[in-house]
């Protein structure tokens, strides 16, 4: 039978569009579910502000009647505005393993971009860099992270086949945080007496919050020139904050400011909820907010979600002085493992921070490129 994409133009499709996943991952012990209510509320412009900067259409591919591709397109006009360029997006892209699957496609979202006036694609990507970025390319059998993503070991010989160049590479590492070593405790003093920086810590989440703007505003400055990234303004800040400060457990943010009040550095951990967003597989209702609540209340793993530093203090010290920080919060509450969520592998600095630590790089993303 022949390959029939539909756009995705309802809420049944969108419903389908997410449930895709679901099937194609079914059993896979390595795979971690996300929320589908959330899944579906970001493919709609009445929950998701980057439409007011995106343009985005979305696809379903069928074969006798039964769903077996999905896939995305994102045009972030302020992104293109940014690099004075005309780059495409593809993103969200799931398939089973059959060539006139992929095919299909890739055409279809490769001629929308086309016909958008679109010069090259970049993906898998998301609206921002907080969305979805990557393909898995190493390390499929290793438990997903929720702020990461996970794909079966034959979607890069799709992209490659059809033309698809590496752009760039996410590396994530998982680390073994036993005792603080003395040597780095030291030198974390050492640092705040020099530039005169102290540590703020929060145990109750309304402390926690009103720090949301000063945060996003230092992300903005420390990612600026990075790939794929365009800056938040209150509106999409509002909506990150509200999607994300309800998984933080305030104890594993350390913020690092002057002793003028100026924020210098942040790094935020999350509970790993993969487990959880397994047990819970897709629905917090009506059970499956049980075992999300409880890894998030008493942790077994953490996930280094988000950490920057102001580029004046490069080279200052201040991400080993974050990372101290954190460290020591974890080594009391007895946590063992860490997991990173994906750094550029051009950042050698932060890759550095890890080799003072029992370490494995043990997963890499990997965003494509081509001509179109």
């Amino acid at each position: 039978m022949g390959i029939e994409i539909r756009e995705v133009i309802n809420a049944a499709d969108r419903k389908q569009f997410i449930n895709l996943q679901f099937k194609i991952y079914k059993g896979n012990p390595y795979w971690a579910p996300p929320i589908k209510s959330d899944e579906i509320k970001s493919l709609e412009p009445k929950h998701n502000p980057a439409f007011r900067f995106c343009k985005a259409k979305f696809w379903l591919a069928f074969q006798d009647k039964e769903c077996v591709g999905r896939i995305g397109a994102i045009i972030n006009e302020k992104y293109n505005e940014k690099m004075s360029a005309s780059i495409g997006r593809i993103s969200r892209i799931e398939f089973i393993d059959q060539e006139d699957v992929s095919n299909a496609l890739f055409q279809t979202a490769e001629q929308w971009l086309k016909s958008q006036g679109m010069k090259e694609v970049q993906g898998p990507l998301g609206f921002t860099n907080l969305d979805t970025q990557g393909l898995l390319i190493e390390g499929f059998d290793h438990l997903q992270s929720v702020a990461s993503v996970y794909h079966l070991p034959y979607y890069k010989d799709h992209f490659q086949r059809l033309g698809y160049e590496k752009e760039i590479d996410w590396l994530e590492f998982r680390l073994t945080m036993e005792g603080v070593p003395e040597k780095a405790a030291k030198l974390a003093d050492l640092i705040k007496q020099r530039y005169h920086l102290k540590t703020l810590s929060f145990t109750r989440s309304k402390d926690l919050i009103p720090n949301g703007p000063r945060i996003f505003k230092l992300l903005n400055s420390a990612f600026e020139d990075l790939f794929s990234v365009t800056a938040f303004d209150d509106t999409m800040i509002e909506y990150y904050s509200n999607k994300y400060f309800k998984i933080i457990n305030p104890n594993y943010v350390k913020l690092i400011e002057t002793n003028d009040g100026e924020l210098v550095g942040f790094i935020i951990c999350v509970p790993s909820l993969s487990k959880a967003m397994q047990k819970a597989n897709g629905s917090l209702l009506p059970f499956g907010f049980i075992p999300v609540m409880k890894a998030l209340k008493h942790p077994e793993e953490m996930d280094i979600f988000l950490t920057a530093v102001d580029p004046k203090m490069q080279g200052t010290g201040v991400p080993a002085l974050l990372i101290n920080e954190i460290h020591q919060t974890i080594h009391a509450n007895h946590i063992k493992f860490v997991e990173t969520t994906g750094i550029f592998e051009t950042n050698h600095k932060a890759i550095q921070h890890w080799k003072n630590y029992d370490h494995i790089q043990h997963k890499r993303r990997r965003c494509y490129k081509k001509p179109l």
